[in-house]
């Protein structure tokens, strides 16, 4: 009991622990970064992929027909650019232009402009990894879908697709993580996330490594948290194909 209080009233208490989280409810500013960044996140992610999807599918369609009509050629041409510029720029970059050129005029607000902005720029990689799952699998299964009568859409949809999640399933964990990471840069538009968080309370305690520390954990919490989640998964269906 000694040993419990007289931490409690040591100085490094005082400075680095009560200073910088305890006084003045100065965690607050870390559990409401914390909420910003899931849901920018987890927006972010379902954009993503659903644009991701859509992307790949046109360019290996595109691919793999003899003669593309001028319609696909087009939206395939479309596709191109925007991976190419989305890929070849930071995401910082696109945030800040997302913000500052895109809704200059129209404000749906911080939280949204940030998911659309991390939610196209994850699209391109999506697409990539989308790509080559589909890739890898065996172009027999379309041409064995087609053959008992269903659509070119059916088979991507219900054979292909399937198949190339389970294949991607582990890049595409790293693309998630990765996300995660990415959206420490919305404090450039006045976004409270948990990297803004720890800085406010820098910024107020002019105590730097206690807050830093804490923003440090809980990003490492949660890339721990998505890869052993990602391996569960992993493992679930690894198993599934062996039953």
């Amino acid at each position: 009991m000694g040993l419990l209080q007289s931490f409690f009233e040591s100085d490094f208490w005082q400075r680095h622990i009560y200073n910088n989280f305890i006084a003045e409810n100065r965690w607050t500013y870390l559990t409401n970064g914390l909420k910003n960044t899931v849901i920018i996140t987890l927006a972010a992610l379902v954009i993503g992929i659903l644009l991701g999807a859509v992307v790949a599918v046109v360019r290996v369609t595109h691919d793999k027909a003899g003669r593309p009509g001028i319609l696909l050629r087009l939206f395939n041409a479309v596709c191109q650019f925007y991976l190419t510029v989305i890929r070849g720029t930071p995401v910082m970059v696109q945030l800040l232009i997302m913000y500052f050129v895109v809704f200059a005029t129209v404000d749906p607000g911080k939280l949204a402009v940030a998911i659309i902005a991390f939610g196209v720029n994850s699209g391109a990689y999506v697409a990539e990894i989308f790509r080559s799952g589909i890739m890898s699998v065996d172009p027999g299964q379309m041409e064995a879908g087609r053959s008992l009568g269903l659509s070119y859409s059916q088979v991507m949809l219900r054979v292909i697709m399937p198949q190339a999640i389970k294949n991607i399933l582990p890049t595409l964990n790293n693309e998630f993580i990765a996300l995660v990471k990415e959206t420490a840069v919305v404090g450039y538009i006045a976004l409270g996330d948990l990297t803004r968080g720890g800085d406010q309370i820098r910024s107020q305690t002019f105590d730097a490594f206690p807050p830093l520390l804490a923003v440090a954990a809980i990003y490492l919490a949660i890339v721990m948290l998505l890869e052993k989640g990602g391996r569960i998964v992993e493992r679930r269906l690894a198993q599934s194909d062996r039953g």
